[in-house]
């Protein structure tokens, strides 16, 4: 009986290598990125509906918290059944957190609205160059599947941008 589990174990483990490696280098650094920039949105979302002072902007960090919460389940799911490890953490993201966590009231609502235009213009980007030119079907529907939701968030942020004249 232990035989037959090890024997089972060890073949799972080697379908999910040979899955990992046949997974092309960019669709692993999309992976990376699209991970770490879901996680980002996701605390900076939450951090928007507790230090938000303006009531637009807290829904909108609920939206970020729901939708991008959504898209890294799923993320997470395809990532897993390739093989592929999310990343726990990114650096960059962490910093940017920190620089948000010390502001507070209208400084706070205007600096995280700077920051989700930003993030959106560079994730849609990254998500149009994994739909158009991924090599995995399953990341390259993930990517355009999420584009539209991508687009609605930049747009918001850009209205909201310019309802605080940034």
């Amino acid at each position: 009986m232990k035989y037959t589990i090890l024997l089972a174990t060890a073949a799972m483990l080697s379908a999910v290598a040979a899955n990992a490696q046949s997974v092309s280098k960019a669709d692993k650094k999309f992976v990376d990125k699209a991970a770490m920039g879901g996680m980002a949105e996701v605390a900076t979302g939450q951090l928007a509906t507790q230090q938000g002072s303006n009531d637009q902007v807290k829904q909108f960090g609920q939206m970020m918290v729901t939708d991008h919460g959504k898209a890294n389940d799923q993320l997470k799911q395809i990532a897993s059944a390739k093989g592929i490890a999310i990343p726990a953490s990114d650096p960059k993201s962490d910093k940017e957190m920190a620089k948000l966590q010390g502001k507070s009231g209208p400084a706070f609502d205007k600096a995280y609205v700077k920051t989700e235009v930003k993030d959106h213009t560079a994730t849609i980007k990254l998500f149009q160059k994994e739909a158009s030119n991924g090599s995995d079907p399953d990341l390259k529907k993930f990517a355009s599947d999420t584009l539209p939701t991508l687009q609605m968030h930049a747009d918001k942020a850009g209205q909201l941008a310019s309802a605080m004249g940034k």
